[in-house]
């Protein structure tokens, strides 16, 4: 077990186009995992493990009764932005059934919460899935008058207690909407 439970975020881990408009794509090594450096919990991939695709390797969610994967970017105001996260489920995956995950976000460390209930990972989809849907899209709307224009997002199962496990989070997609 390592000395801190919790895996911070490695800011190289974030692919982006050096822009502030983004796109920016989450490798699992750029998400703040609680309980990620613990491997009775998750397996966080290496800095250089990539499949052969040329592609990051999923972060594989061992079993955890809390669900929280958060990240978090720099916006440009007066912009909508897009969250979307790529996750599938392991065969043996277990725990979900009444454990519905959320997708939140917010700009701003005092900003409120955006949450939309992913009801696509009820079938636990076993190749990697887009969530939400694009017909279905989670936006941020524009940020007017504030000051922190960062967002702050993340995935969550905190509600149940429940035990759960066979989650990979392969990557999450911030980019602006046109």
């Amino acid at each position: 077990m390592a000395s801190k439970p919790h895996h911070d975020a490695e800011a190289g881990a974030i692919i982006t186009t050096d822009t502030i408009e983004g796109p920016f794509i989450f490798t699992p090594r750029a998400f703040n995992i609680v309980w990620g450096n613990d491997s009775r919990y998750w397996r966080i991939p290496s800095r250089s493990s990539l499949n052969n695709n040329n592609v990051a390797e999923a972060a594989e969610l061992n079993q955890v009764s809390w669900l929280e994967v958060t990240g978090s970017v720099p916006l440009m105001p007066l912009a909508s932005y897009q969250i979307s996260f790529k996750v599938s489920f392991k065969g043996d995956a277990f725990g979900w059934s009444g454990a519905p995950v959320f997708l939140m976000a917010k700009v701003g460390k005092k900003g409120r919460y955006k949450w939309k209930r992913l009801k696509e990972l009820e079938n636990l989809p076993k190749t990697p899935t887009e969530v939400p849907s694009y017909d279905n899209p989670f936006i941020i709307d524009e940020v007017l008058n504030q000051p922190d224009t960062r967002l702050y997002f993340g995935l969550y199962e905190v509600w149940s207690g429940k035990w759960k496990g066979g989650l990979r989070v392969h990557e999450a997609i911030v980019k602006k909407k046109n």
